[in-house]
């Protein structure tokens, strides 16, 4: 969640006059205030301000389990545990890891193991061959044995469960391709739970479809359809049948971002049907306009038109600037900026973070005609 920040302009140097006009300072607030100035000091004496330990919550991890969990062999699930085999930090379904490659790219991964195991942490990753490059590089030189640098468990995509937080009474999952990932976790915690629920997961084709071996647990309450087969799902199919009378559903996707937007579109108006969503792409720029881009380091100018992100066009000179979710909420990509007024779209910097010229070039624009940044 953003900060939003407000100046303070209260000053408070004297007491308050008493509630009822008795007494010009109220008695009370002089008697707290006489101990304030005299015990702070006296036990910031005896108690000396030690520093923390530095955290930033990067872990070190082993890889100790590689596995191809679809038929085409081109999505692979890695578990890491800590050297010593020790509890890690708790996360919840629907959180992700960043990680660090070698290469000094980091990408964001869901986690798709059990909340329930704190000695690991299990995440799934397609092979993208004209991505990137870090798909690739997870999946050409990783292997059980090497040490990772991770950040988090972080959640951008919390599940909230009916009778725990959510009006809803009922579940329904919709995962494309590898949106399975955070779903994973969401369908063992609804079904631990009690909780009614029913999925649909569609793919490209069955050798595509990761983790289809580990659905079929769950029995009819899984719906797998593919697209050679089946054709492309409509939204009626993906939201499963809605009664009029029927409110309380809440429907969880992650998925390319035509299949979002087709979603959110159909269910406009339902004010009944809660929708939660995670993209694996980045989100279309809405009222975008054409703007320059100048890069202090060299002086370039850059054209960064209506429909493309400021990190984008920056990619097309330096392909090496790093960045991960391209969404707003990682912070991989930050930039600085000299001049030029920022049109901030994410949730992620604080306003103090703003104000010393930080925006998110993934998602970020300008209200003007040239940005100046330090790239």
């Amino acid at each position: 969640m953003n900060h939003i920040f407000h100046e303070h302009t209260t000053d408070m140097t004297t007491e308050p006059p008493h509630l009822y006009g008795r007494w010009r300072r109220d008695p009370l607030m002089r008697v707290t205030t006489g101990l304030r100035k005299t015990w702070f000091p006296f036990w910031g004496a005896l108690e000396r301000l030690r520093p923390l330990a530095s955290n930033d919550d990067a872990l070190q991890l082993e890889l100790i389990d590689r596995e191809v969990v679809a038929q085409d062999e081109n999505v692979i699930a890695l578990t890491f545990a800590a050297p010593d085999r020790q509890v890690l930090p708790q996360w919840r379904p629907g959180a992700h890891l960043d990680l660090h490659l070698a290469s000094g790219r980091m990408r964001s991964y869901s986690l798709c193991g059990d909340p329930g195991d704190r000695r690991t942490y299990r995440i799934a990753v397609r092979r993208i061959p004209d991505g990137g490059g870090g798909s690739i590089e997870v999946h050409d030189t990783l292997a059980v044995g090497d040490t990772v640098t991770i950040r988090g468990p972080r959640n951008a995509f919390p599940l909230v469960l009916p009778g725990y937080g959510s009006s809803a009474r009922r579940l329904r999952f919709v995962a494309a391709g590898i949106g399975i990932t955070p779903i994973l976790p969401m369908l063992a915690l609804a079904d631990r739970f009690g909780i009614e629920w029913s999925m649909i997961y569609s793919g490209r084709s069955p050798e595509s479809i990761p983790f289809i071996d580990e659905l079929a647990r769950y029995g009819d309450r899984v719906t797998v359809r593919t697209d050679d087969v089946d054709g492309l799902p409509t939204m009626e199919e993906l939201v499963g049948p809605i009664d009029d009378d029927d409110a309380g559903l809440a429907i969880y996707c992650c998925g390319p971002v035509p299949m979002l937007e087709n979603l959110r579109t159909h269910l406009v108006g339902r004010g009944d049907v809660e929708l939660h969503f995670e993209r694996f792409s980045p989100p279309p720029i809405l009222d975008g306009t054409d703007f320059e881009v100048v890069l202090n380091s060299t002086g370039e100018t850059l054209t960064v038109a209506a429909d493309e992100s400021v990190l984008t066009a920056i990619r097309t000179v330096r392909p090496d600037v790093p960045y991960s979710c391209q969404q707003g909420f990682c912070g991989t990509c930050k930039m600085h900026t000299t001049s030029g007024e920022v049109d901030h779209r994410d949730g992620l910097l604080t306003e103090p973070e703003r104000a010393a010229g930080y925006f998110l070039p993934c998602v970020s624009r300008c209200n003007g005609p040239v940005l100046a940044v330090d790239a």
